[in-house]
């Protein structure tokens, strides 16, 4: 078994609508609450982040999958909606859709169903979704052409 380590600092000058900042080996941003939740809205947020990290988990899945299945794409792009609750102060983080197109290569065609199947499997692969089973629904809406 191979263990991997993540780090991230944090730090928060001052109380809930400041804006503070965080920093691992690859990502540095400021981070507030977002202004729909009446913050600041000033670089990121934890909605965006746990938003980021489901969705580039579920494409990279997804991308590996497909090449291991041999099938090509001429793109792969995706949209995904963080659903979040707000009522009476307390936040409930309830659903992600991930909407992923994809346009197969050239005499692809054939690989229509491998494809609707590797859609609906990475999203039961991916760590994050793993993670997220049980407090929060996450669905996959595919276009495949």
């Amino acid at each position: 078994m191979a263990e991997h380590h993540f780090h991230l600092k944090a730090n928060w000058p001052g109380l809930r609508n400041d804006i503070g900042n965080i920093e691992t080996l690859n990502l540095k941003t400021e981070v507030s609450i977002p202004i729909e939740m009446n913050g600041p809205g000033i670089g990121t947020n934890p909605d965006e982040m746990l938003l980021g990290a489901a969705a580039t988990c579920y494409i990279i899945t997804l991308a590996a999958m497909l090449e291991r299945s041999g099938v090509e794409k001429e793109r792969l792009a995706m949209e995904s909606i963080g659903v979040v609750d707000y009522t009476n102060g307390i936040v409930t983080y309830k659903k992600i859709i991930h909407k992923p197109e994809i346009i197969l290569a050239e005499g692809m065609a054939d690989k229509q169903s491998i494809v609707e199947r590797l859609v609906l499997k990475a999203e039961a692969s991916c760590m994050i979704s793993r993670a997220l089973q049980g407090n929060v629904e996450v669905t996959v809406e595919s276009i495949i052409n």
